[in-house]
């Protein structure tokens, strides 16, 4: 048995094949037209066409409708925070985008703030926010507070 060397390594038998050797003469197997026949667009030299390419007709990418990704005309963004997070801050509080950054609880106060009705509250709070959702105003407004939007 045979240690496993550099010197000792060799590829499988035929795993390496020999280049073809085109354009070469008949003798060769692959003389004149190279096994690309006579003539036409995949016979010539350089790069085939491209993919999708339909020979100058209107591609199929290019004919199907657009229909989908639209983006929406006037998007509106926010900076987003769940009713549990609010759940650890101090009873009586006002709560808003300043605060909940000098709090730590919002790091990119880039938009307005919205606050969405993930989780419980059972402190009574003030919060002002842009926007709320339906469940965020039912649950703070049952825990006792006011829900202001600026």
């Amino acid at each position: 048995m045979t240690t496993l060397n550099l010197q000792t390594l060799k590829s499988n038998p035929g795993a390496r094949r020999r280049k073809l050797r085109k354009g070469r003469g008949i003798a060769a197997g692959q003389g004149a037209s190279c096994g690309f026949g006579m003539r036409g667009q995949k016979s010539r030299s350089g790069s085939p066409t491209r993919p999708g390419f339909e020979g100058g007709q209107m591609p199929l990418y290019r004919r199907i409708p657009k229909l989908k990704h639209f983006e929406l005309v006037n998007h509106k963004e926010f900076t987003i925070i769940n009713v549990a997070k609010l759940a650890d801050l101090k009873a009586g509080s006002t709560v808003n985008l300043d605060s909940l950054v000098k709090d730590g609880l919002v790091t990119s106060p880039k938009h307005p703030l919205k606050v969405l009705g993930n989780g419980d509250l059972t402190v009574k709070l003030t919060i002002q926010a842009s926007a709320f959702t339906a469940s965020a105003r039912t649950k703070i407004e049952a825990a006792g507070g006011s829900c202001e939007i600026i």
